[in-house]
């Protein structure tokens, strides 16, 4: 491997990502559990048998992330209908319960992360040896963040959706590019097709040739997000659910059971045919060529018969 090359894995606890490493897969619970650890528990089942590498949620401070004006708004929520404060108190979870995960995820050998939204979270996933920390699409320029999560020494997962080019160069810039990684995002939930460009993948990595970049998904259906991995993505990222009937914004552009177990298996069927680039004959080619290629007009002989 080139020292480049080298240059742009990065340690995502026991695994590395970038080239000519497995793409390394994760599954966004975000806030898809409903504030219920069952729940929770068992979208980390579901990643763990569908083969993911990890699995992420989401931690804010509720009374840092929540603007005061909308504190005391009431809403319908599945719980009855309660204050704005009080809903977003409802979907977080405490210590306990993320020891209780982290137990869960080392019995089922998967890894998680989490995105924080505050320097509080940040603090709060410290106590917790993660291997990576996200910086979520919404916080690219909370510099307060970045400067923290950069004090952390942690591999940083950068999501870029509805950033500008100049934007994304601040954040790097604020955050250092020896340990990102970068996701190409559209923050649109669910995301169109024509609104996906994911040859912005290649924009980026030409922009940042010493990081790898990676894709976070939040459109509907597969297709899409194995393009990405056929164009390069080392990381990709997409919102899993139990049931994607079930309440919740994020839900409607989530992946089901079924559904992850399909995208995993044909991640690693895809990046298992791109190979290296380098032209070369197989030995399972030999035999067919020598039935079948042609010198100087004339077809090898053969006796058996050949299918075209």
């Amino acid at each position: 491997m080139s020292t480049n090359a080298t240059s742009r894995l990065r340690t995502l606890g026991t695994r590395t990502a970038g080239p000519g490493r497995p793409v390394y897969v994760t599954g966004e619970i975000g806030i898809n559990h409903n504030g219920e650890l069952d729940n929770a528990l068992a979208l980390i089942d579901v990643a763990a048998e569908a083969g993911c590498d990890a699995v992420k949620f989401q931690k804010r401070t509720p009374e840092i992330c929540t603007p005061r004006d909308q504190w005391d708004i009431e809403r319908d929520t599945p719980w009855g209908r309660m204050t704005y404060i009080d809903y977003r108190h409802r979907v977080e979870f405490g210590e306990d319960e993320y020891r209780t995960i982290a137990e869960h995820c080392a019995k089922r050998g998967i890894d998680w992360f989490a995105s924080p939204w505050d320097t509080e979270a940040v603090a709060f996933l410290e106590k917790f040896d993660v291997p990576a920390h996200k910086v979520a699409s919404a916080s690219l320029t909370d510099d307060e963040l970045l400067r923290a999560l950069r004090a952390t020494g942690r591999t940083i997962i950068l999501s870029t959706g509805m950033s500008t080019p100049k934007q994304i160069r601040h954040a790097v810039e604020v955050l250092g590019s020896d340990n990102i990684l970068l996701c190409h995002a559209t923050s649109t939930y669910p995301a169109k097709a024509e609104e996906l460009n994911l040859r912005v993948i290649n924009t980026l990595q030409a922009e940042y040739p010493n990081v790898p970049i990676g894709y976070s998904g939040h459109e509907t259906g597969l297709q899409t997000t194995l393009a990405a991995v056929a164009l390069g993505a080392a990381f990709v990222e997409r919102h899993i659910t139990l049931d994607r009937a079930m309440w919740g914004s994020d839900q409607a552009a989530s992946v089901e059971p079924q559904g992850l177990t399909r995208l995993v298996r044909d991640i690693r069927t895809i990046e298992a045919s791109l190979g290296d680039g380098v032209k070369k004959v197989y030995e399972s080619e030999l035999g067919p060529m020598k039935k079948l290629r042609r010198v100087a007009g004339v077809v090898a002989e053969s006796t058996e018969p050949v299918a075209v």
